[in-house]
């Protein structure tokens, strides 16, 4: 059986490179890996491969950047040509990138299954492009890996069959566990003359909170009040520095601004930050994973366990919020939290192998395209696995 994995931004590298490697592994399984392009950015990119190990990409892309139709556009053209000429099983993606929605749809219309690694997670805010690229991926999809549980009654309540839901855990936690170690040996906090646990490390990355130049500039004037309180590490996304031009928006003195920074080195500075402000989804859970606090700043979050685990806050992006909620976090000497959600143990991509293995097994013929159903997974694979 070919499977065809398909990356293209950079959270996609850490959910993927885990299912890469034990699809690698795996008996019975040629692996493919395809990567877009969407982030084309030294660090957003390539660094990244190198890191985390992944092997050379089987094709590269290079769609580049673009609204949000003139990109998918792209995507989709040059996705159908890799499926037809790569002949894949089952195409695999990974979390809620445009990348992902495209991949899922040009396979869809090739009549090729589709697995979605991250699946079922849900904010319920159609405003945020990645909400509907989550739910049109699930929808195309045939195997559904969910990394929390909410994401399993999300699918079922939209209907999903349960027979096509599997509860693997969370595999960008596999690629932090894994690498953890290596970044807390390199210091990055030594480099830039901080001592751990005495900075905050910040991200800003999606539309809604720096496209709007009002809404920027209270985020501004936010981080520039908290560097009053520790210095404030804020490694700019291509996006965040453009408007920050744009605008003419600047940072105070002790907002250091940094590029995005390869993967170690933000990890490393985010396992011994005091506190992490971000808009990111992925961020919430690999604070979550290292029990470093973190504030949302959204007014809604698809990953609910990281805030019923006490780990992560959504503040919402009102800069008075922002200075009170960090206040209250710095002030608040317990430790963020130590318990880890069920199944973020560094396995869910050996899950999600096996899983693709057994399903190949069963429903492919020599010679066609996978296109049955997995009518007995119910009872080969326990909802906990």
């Amino acid at each position: 059986m070919r499977v065809m994995s398909v990356v293209g931004a950079r959270p996609n590298f850490m959910k993927m490179a885990p299912v890469v490697r034990a699809l690698k592994r795996s008996a019975g399984v040629e692996s493919l890996l395809v990567h877009t392009g969407q982030h084309y950015d030294e660090e957003l990119s390539e660094v990244f491969f190198r890191q985390l190990g992944m092997p050379e990409p089987d094709a590269s892309l290079a769609v580049g950047s673009g609204t949000h139709a003139e990109q998918t556009g792209r995507l989709l053209t040059a996705l159908e040509r890799s499926c037809i000429e790569l002949g894949p099983d089952l195409v695999l993606v990974g979390g809620d990138v445009n990348s992902t929605m495209a991949a899922a749809l040009a396979a869809a219309k090739l009549k090729i299954p589709v697995g979605h690694v991250e699946a079922g997670l849900r904010s319920f805010d159609r405003s945020m492009p990645e909400e509907v690229n989550r739910v049109v991926a699930d929808h195309l999809s045939e195997l559904l890996f969910t990394t929390e549980e909410s994401g399993s009654r999300n699918l079922r309540r939209e209907g999903v069959a349960e027979e096509r839901i599997f509860f693997v855990g969370n595999c960008m936690v596999d690629t932090l566990l894994e690498h953890i170690e290596h970044a807390l040996a390199q210091e990055p906090w030594s480099e830039r003359q901080l001592d751990p646990g005495g900075y905050l490390l910040a991200t800003l990355h999606r539309p809604a909170n720096v496209d709007d130049p009002t809404v920027l500039r209270g985020l501004v004037d936010a981080l520039n009040e908290a560097s009053r309180m520790l210095p404030v590490v804020l490694p700019l996304h291509p996006r965040t520095r453009k408007r920050l031009e744009e605008g003419a928006i600047s940072m105070s003195r002790g907002v250091r601004l940094e590029p995005p920074l390869p993967y170690l080195s933000f990890l490393g500075l985010m396992a011994r930050a005091r506190c992490v402000l971000t808009d990111s989804g992925g961020i919430q859970e690999e604070t979550t994973a290292l029990g470093v606090p973190c504030l949302t700043l959204r007014r809604n979050t698809e990953r609910p366990i990281t805030v019923e685990l006490g780990t992560n806050k959504v503040i919402g992006n009102e800069p008075d919020q922002i200075v009170e909620a960090l206040q209250e976090a710095l002030a608040d000497e317990r430790k963020a939290g130590s318990q880890l959600p069920p199944l973020w143990d560094g396995k869910a991509g050996v899950r999600v192998a096996e899983i693709v293995a057994e399903w190949g097994g069963q429903n492919r013929t020599i010679g066609t395209k996978v296109s049955g159903r997995f009518p007995n997974h119910r009872h080969a694979f326990p909802r906990h696995l």
